[in-house]
């Protein structure tokens, strides 16, 4: 498979996509009306820089408008994300 030459940090929250079974989207902003940039598989360990609001998406874990920055003009939407809070993280900045 091709491999991106963007590099996951190892700086942040980190958490665990579970969308079971479908990549997740990465979005450049927070929302669903952002371009696609990229996508992370199901399981992967993330590492959340900052959260902030963004569209409404409902996954795995519920419906969120919480957006989780991954990266420079790297979002994913919270709802497909297991960081062991309902909402924000308390130990992760707002974008």
């Amino acid at each position: 498979s091709r491999r991106s030459s963007w590099r996951a940090t190892t700086t942040g929250y980190a958490a665990t996509v579970n969308t079971a079974g479908a990549d997740l989207t990465v979005r450049s902003g927070p929302g669903t009306s952002y371009a696609a940039v990229g996508s992370v598989a199901d399981g992967q360990t993330i590492y959340i820089s900052c959260q902030t609001p963004g569209s409404q998406v409902t996954g795995t874990y519920g419906t969120s408008t919480i957006w989780d920055r991954i990266g420079s003009g790297r979002y994913v939407s919270d709802a497909y994300v297991y960081t062991g809070y309902d909402g924000y993280v308390p130990s992760v900045p707002r974008c």
